[in-house]
């Protein structure tokens, strides 16, 4: 089922009636790339995916992902530790898992805050 609507990205402070921020999927991602640079669909779809494809493959094998001006994704390992259930009070062992977590960049932290750093790339303010 196609989404007729424009899915165009909303601009900070954009959000519905009931306050939440709008939630952008990877369907939205695909039109804003079929609008803004003309390839078709399908080819924009094939974009889309093969980013994060790549993405996620970098992740899986443990390895940092920089993206200039948007931020840095990391693997993290965290230890096994003991949790409580809050329902039953029952302490328990929580696994050794692997999380990933994400640091945005100063040019994207500057953009949420409405702020502008044009011209000055993340390298700059590491």
């Amino acid at each position: 089922m196609a989404n007729t609507a424009t899915t165009n990205v909303p601009a900070p402070g954009d959000a519905r009636p009931d306050g939440e921020a709008k939630t952008i999927t990877k369907a939205d991602l695909i039109e804003a790339v079929y609008e803004k640079v003309g390839f078709s669909k399908k080819e924009s779809s094939e974009i889309v995916e093969r980013i994060l494809e790549t993405m996620k493959a970098t992740l899986s094998r443990g390895e940092k992902l920089k993206v200039s001006g948007f931020g840095k994704f990391e693997v993290r390992h965290k230890n096994t530790r003991r949790g409580r259930n809050p329902q039953t009070n029952m302490e328990l062992q929580i696994p050794a898992h692997r999380v990933v977590a994400f640091k945005p960049s100063q040019v994207l932290k500057a953009a949420i805050a409405g702020e502008s750093l044009a011209g000055v790339s993340d390298d700059d303010l590491d």
